[in-house]
């Protein structure tokens, strides 16, 4: 079984909020995404740092509005959001 990894969202400045947790940095940013304002003419950059690490994953993200599928559960509304992140790439910290 993969271990689970905690990765802190992270602004340019620095600045820490937000704990998003995934076996892999794409998972943790899919769920940034989904959160966030961004779209596919404008995506959001998404910096995350994995905890314990000074690697800084850099994804652009974003989410569209699809149809729901059609095996969807009652409760599920007719249109979901579907986040998406393409990776920009990684980067050092000296420090945290």
């Amino acid at each position: 079984m993969a271990k689970i990894r905690n990765f802190v969202l992270r602004d340019k400045d620095g600045k820490e909020t937000g704990v998003f947790t995934g076996n892999q940095p794409r998972q943790a940013a899919l769920k940034a995404a989904n959160r966030s304002d961004g779209t596919k003419a404008k995506p959001v950059e998404l910096r995350l740092r994995e905890r314990g690490s000074k690697k800084i994953h850099i994804y652009k993200g974003w989410k569209e509005t699809v149809p729901a599928p059609k095996n969807k559960p009652k409760w599920m509304p007719a249109e979901i959001n579907k986040p998406n992140v393409k990776k920009a790439g990684i980067e050092k910290l000296t420090k945290i």
